[in-house]
């Protein structure tokens, strides 16, 4: 199902006008959301995060945007499924009205609502192989604009294809400075020891639901102390485990990068936490 301004049609059915600036110059952000059992997943982040987005690219924030319509509008458009039950992917993408410079007409702010089914209801711990590798062709640029959620991803497509050509599962990202700043689909974390490191905002990487979700619970667990600090290629064949989140997959172990291979134990310990946080809000 699609929600496109409030009307809800088939995918069959659905046309978005082609003069769209999301299209045409990448001005549109979105955030991918977890629906299961008629409960969104980390809806207050979620909206928070679009919102300080939304700031960030000076797009004009209608005054309909409140956390309850935009929750609605989401739950309506999945009623289309008539099985409240179920796990959804939902991905809410906003983009600026049209014009090829700053007009009254771009001032105004378009979302479209996107709905997939998941098998899934839960954040399930996958054990099979998992393979990456760096991606060195393109940098991520460190900064603010880095870390949003918008629809310029063609360094996470060209970098998804380079591992799909090389059998790899996934690609890790550089930034301009030579520091690994996250995957292809999510954030990073190498557990060394007792210590748990994750890039920080400022290198680059995406400002990620499941991130700060797994920095509290982590913060929370007195066996680990967490870092956000720059992360060094030489320090991931270093590492006893690391894995990458994002919302709708949870946590996923690496099993082999170059010549290491990793546990996956405290990603098992995480996972199981992260489920109570996602079941109890």
């Amino acid at each position: 199902m699609l929600n496109i301004n409030g009307t809800i049609l088939d995918n069959s059915e659905a046309s978005i006008q082609p003069f769209n600036r999301g299209l045409h110059y990448g001005d549109a952000l979105f955030e991918t959301i977890k629906v299961s059992g008629g409960k969104i997943f980390f809806w207050e982040d979620h909206y928070f995060r679009l919102m300080s987005a939304m700031r960030i690219l000076r797009m004009e924030i209608p005054m309909s945007f409140t956390p309850e319509y935009l929750e609605a509008e989401i739950m309506k458009t999945l009623e289309g499924y008539n099985d409240s039950s179920s796990a959804y992917r939902v991905k809410l993408m906003v983009w600026r009205g049209w014009g090829g410079k700053y007009t009254p007409e771009s001032k105004e702010v378009e979302y479209a609502i996107f709905t997939e089914k998941l098998q899934q209801p839960f954040y399930l711990f996958e054990d099979g192989p998992y393979e990456v590798e760096l991606f060195k062709d393109h940098y991520v640029t460190s900064g603010l604009l880095s870390t949003l959620k918008s629809n310029n991803r063609a360094i996470n497509v060209v970098g998804s294809i380079f591992a799909a050509e090389n059998d790899y599962h996934n690609c890790l990202l550089l930034n301009e400075k030579k520091q690994v700043v996250e995957a292809l689909n999510g954030n990073l974390f190498l557990v060394n020891g007792y210590k748990i490191k994750t890039p920080p905002l400022a290198d680059g990487c995406l400002n990620g639901i499941l991130r700060k979700q797994l920095i509290q619970i982590i913060r929370q667990l007195p066996d680990y102390v967490l870092e956000e600090t720059s992360v060094s290629p030489f320090e991931l064949q270093k590492a006893d485990e690391m894995f990458v989140t994002n919302t709708i997959m949870g946590i996923r172990s690496v099993t082999k990068y170059r010549k290491k291979d990793y546990a996956n134990d405290v990603a098992k310990e995480l996972i199981a936490k992260l489920n109570v946080k996602a079941r109890l809000g």
